[in-house]
């Protein structure tokens, strides 16, 4: 879920940091204003100055990560015919379930054309959730795009492990988001209202061992759509680049996520916020990767709040529904929604902005 960084934007930016910061956000969850203020402080300087960080102190045990992991290396190790059985084409636009390798197009979202060829070059396979609906629900019967319940694979307490984890990261997600509140002078729920039933998909992301690859680019530079993006990586890969052109490694560090500053809460701030351009490297060793895309609720309009309103930046963040973006984004980019698309179940209505899309040079 993701959107190209200019180099205007870089330029502007003149963020020339040389590593990703760690924060501890054990403060954020004190009764005391003022300790919560002073992490809030380290997190807006980190979202202004680099858009990259890493946090510690985030209350999710050791033991619920490692369940995941294990639920994911458990679905990942079946053989593709059983895998297939949650095939995400088969739900259809509530965007759930099983991506084998080269379902992705991302080279194919700034394009009019249905391209329905395999991407061979995608070594990547992935098993996608999100907000868990039952099937009344409002939303659910008229059919909203990214809403219904999730698509669970039956091995032994995996709904259990993967929804806990979710459970989790989304209650990380927020208290992240009262630190961004604190960070950008905002009273208290004027983020956390836009997340009620928000499109914040968790990906459990594997990447296979594959000898022969070599130091080669494999996921071009883009940012993310959503508010924000928590990322547990167990492997090297990762790459952000800075004002200066140059990429920083962000490999893994123990008990700590990365955390990505999206395009969304860059527009809500009016661009005090900056979603940094980033890239993930193919390497030659087996990797896992648990992106939860930190969204807002589907029909929030993104736009400049009315504190950071100003001329410049209402032209440069012009109105988008959130989650007709995402939807719309995501329907040019996986396999079987462009296939719905030439059949005529999906029609694309959405403003075509520079919003949401990739420098596809992998």
């Amino acid at each position: 879920m993701n959107d190209i960084i200019t180099e205007e934007k870089h330029t502007l930016s003149n963020r020339a940091f040389d590593h990703i910061p760690v924060i501890d956000i054990t403060g954020l969850y004190s009764a005391d204003p003022a300790i919560q203020q002073k992490v809030a402080d380290e997190l807006g300087y980190a979202a202004e100055h680099v858009g990259f960080f890493y946090i510690t102190g985030h209350h999710i045990q050791k033991a619920q990560i490692d369940k995941l992991k294990s639920q994911a290396k458990a679905f990942f190790a079946l053989p593709t015919t059983e895998k297939m059985k949650y095939y995400a084409g088969n739900f259809g636009i509530k965007h759930r379930g099983y991506v084998p390798p080269g379902e992705e197009r991302t080279e194919m979202q700034n394009s009019v054309e249905i391209d329905r060829s395999i991407n061979k070059t995608d070594n990547k396979e992935a098993f996608d959730l999100s907000w868990d609906l039952p099937e009344d629900d409002p939303d659910v019967v008229v059919g909203k795009p990214m809403h219904g319940s999730n698509v669970w694979a039956d091995l032994p307490n995996f709904k259990t492990d993967v929804d806990a984890y979710y459970q989790a990261i989304i209650q990380l997600g927020r208290t992240l988001l009262r630190g961004f509140e604190l960070a950008l002078g905002l009273n208290a729920n004027d983020l956390n209202r836009l997340v009620n039933k928000p499109t914040s998909q968790l990906r459990l992301m594997h990447y296979a061992y594959n000898p022969d690859i070599e130091d080669t680019l494999g996921f071009g530079a883009h940012t993310d759509m959503e508010l924000f993006t928590i990322l547990l990586p167990t492997a090297p890969g990762l790459e952000v680049v800075n004002s200066e052109g140059k990429w920083i490694d962000a490999p893994p560090i123990e008990n700590a996520f990365v955390v990505n500053i999206g395009d969304m809460i860059e527009a809500l701030s009016g661009g005090r916020f900056i979603a940094t351009s980033h890239r993930v490297r193919k390497v030659s060793e087996e990797r896992y990767a648990f992106p939860l895309f930190f969204a807002c609720d589907y029909d929030v309009v993104i736009q400049p709040l009315p504190q950071f309103a100003t001329p410049e930046a209402v032209k440069k963040y012009p109105p988008v529904i959130a989650g007709q973006h995402l939807f719309e984004v995501s329907a040019k980019v996986f396999g079987y929604m462009q296939r719905m698309i030439q059949r005529g179940e999906i029609t694309l209505t959405g403003p075509n902005l520079n919003f949401g899309k990739h420098s596809h040079n992998e």
